[in-house]
Formats: structure tokens, sequence, C-alpha cells
């Protein structure tokens, strides 16, 4: 019968980079009659476990100071309400903690200190994130005489030596450059869009920042409309790569626009990412799109080294969750 097709199509989930276990996961949380909601923490959560490429989770990504915080948030498409925490510390179920956000607060963002006190009075255990795989990677920074950082126009030259770093008596500023500083291998970010049976869409995040970064720095995981969007009635989107720039054009939130006024998941993933492309060409980034039918794509910024993007889908269509491929643009 019409429309037969896409009534199978759902439930759909969704995820960044080729991290198996997570999408597993929520699927795993559906198939036991769990809610989208649960899925995107249970499957975001399976990353953090995982240490996800070293960029989820516990013991990766270590800050200036050789520190390990998280970012995570998770958003329910049905009521627009949106748990977050960034430079969580201590503590490892970050997207567990912003699933608490919602359920005891009327705020969306909690941050620091703060967001670890709330995690306890939660439940949450304090627990160390620093690993030794941590430690050597700023040892080893530390030796490069803290190369990459995220610094500029400062002195000592930030390209050459390590701080403290301090402004100049005479600035002249240097014009900043687009080129992300990440490196591909360096997969960011885990993003998760899940569309039950009925279209109802739920989304979510986790990460641990980018690498060496300033402390303090907070990226696009965690905040609504750039890490990741959901919208019931239109569908959801999840991003990852150089947060930094792309937090700027809100490129989930636009995404499930383009997908509200009918344009295929696909071709609104580009679409984004083109728009990004103009200021930015030579940036680090991809991002998934789902809608309420249960279709769905990706799209990228093609540059040297990261020529294709690989995402997880699973669907009653698929015998099992399946890595797929899309090549950049």
């Amino acid at each position: 019968p019409a429309g037969a097709a896409s009534a199978t199509a759902l439930p759909v989930v969704i995820n960044t980079w080729a991290f198996r276990t997570a999408a597993e996961t929520a699927w795993r949380v559906l198939e036991l009659g769990g809610s989208e909601l649960d899925a995107v923490e249970r499957g975001c959560g399976q990353c953090e476990i995982d240490q996800c490429d070293g960029t989820v989770g516990y013991g990766g990504s270590p800050d200036e100071s050789g520190e390990t915080t998280l970012d995570a948030m998770i958003m329910d498409g049905n009521t627009m309400e949106v748990g977050a925490v960034a430079d969580l510390r201590r503590v490892k179920n970050a997207i567990g903690v912003a699933r608490k956000v919602i359920e005891y607060t009327k705020h969306t963002l909690l941050v620091g200190e703060s967001a670890s006190l709330f995690a306890v009075r939660m439940g949450f255990p304090y627990e160390d994130l620093t690993t030794p795989k941590s430690l050597s990677l700023y040892s080893e920074w530390l030796n490069q005489s803290c190369q990459p950082n995220y610094w500029k126009n400062v002195v000592p030259d930030s390209s050459k030596s390590c701080g403290p770093y301090k402004r100049p008596g005479k600035v002249t500023y240097k014009e900043e450059q687009t080129t992300s500083q990440r490196s591909f291998h360096n997969h960011d970010t885990i993003g998760m869009v899940v569309i039950g049976v009925n279209g109802t869409v739920a989304s979510g995040t986790s990460t641990n920042g980018a690498i060496h970064k300033i402390p303090g720095r907070v990226g696009d995981s965690p905040i609504a409309g750039a890490g990741s969007y959901a919208d019931s009635t239109a569908g959801g989107a999840a991003a990852t790569g150089d947060g930094d720039i792309m937090m700027r054009f809100l490129p989930s939130y636009q995404a499930v626009e383009y997908m509200r006024m009918g344009t295929d998941p696909a071709v609104a993933c580009q679409k984004v990412i083109s728009r990004i492309q103009k200021y930015a060409p030579k940036f680090f980034g991809a991002i998934i799109c789902a809608n309420t039918t249960g279709s769905y794509g990706a799209a990228c910024n093609k540059i040297p080294g990261f020529t294709q993007f690989h995402f997880m889908v699973s669907s009653p269509l698929l015998s099992q969750p399946t890595e797929k491929v899309v090549d950049c643009i």
C-alpha cells in the first residue's frame, strides 16, 4: 500500500562515525520498549564507557593543564526541552547528567565545577577522568613546545613556545586562520538522532572536546542547535568536527529547518556544510540528518586527508546497525 515503505522505515537510529556499539546499544533500548530519549542517553553513554576514539568520555583530549573535561547534551523533540553540561569535571557519565538537568531542573545548561556538584547531588560518583593515556598525550604535547594550541596574538609566540601567554604591549592582530587545527583522526563527538516508530525525535551528543583546549573552552556539542537539535514536527540533526567554527552557524538547527521546508535530509546536510564553507573553506566537520519519515543523510567538508565520512544507521530496513559512507563536498 502507498506509504507502507515509509512506515516500515521507522524507528531510525543514526549516529556520527563508525561507533557501532553506540548504535547497537541505542537500537536495543528501542527494541526493549525504551523511549527515544532513553535510546539517545544509553547510546551516547556507551561511547563514554568505550572512550570512543579517545574523543568521547574519560581519559582523552586533555586540556592545557592536563585535565579531561566533558561536554554533553540531550534534547526532547516533543517538548523542546534540552539538558546540557559543559566543562564537567570528575564525573564520567556526562550525557546521564545532562538528562538529569531536564528531569530535575528548569534550566538548560550547567557548567564547570557547579555542574559537577549538581551531578553528585543527582547520585553520580566523583571519578578521576585522567588515565595513563591522557597523561602521556599531555606530556608529549609539553615536549613539543605545546603545539598545536588555540592561542593567537599573544606573547610569547604561541606557535613556537608554551605559555603562560599574555597580551602584547602593542597589538598587531593576525588574520584568523580558518583552517581547522584539529586532526581528522581526532573524531571529536558522538552525535545521535533517534526517530521513534511514531515519528518522535530525540537527539544528543557527548565529547571530551578539543585536545589541548584552553581550560574553560566549550565547543558546539552541548549547545542546542549547534551540537544537535530535535523537533518531532520535522526531524533531527547532529554535528561533529571543529566546534569552534561550526557552532557559529547553528548547523543542526539549520538542517532541521531545511527539513521542515521539505528538503531531503541528505540535501539539508549538504546545504549546511556549504554555508559554513563560504566562511571557513578548510574547516573539519560533518553533519547527520534524519526526518520524521525515517529518511536520513549526511554530509562533510572535503579537506586533505578527510574525503569521506562514516556514520551508523539502524532501521527495520537493515538487518543490523550498518556503517554508511558519504563522500565529502
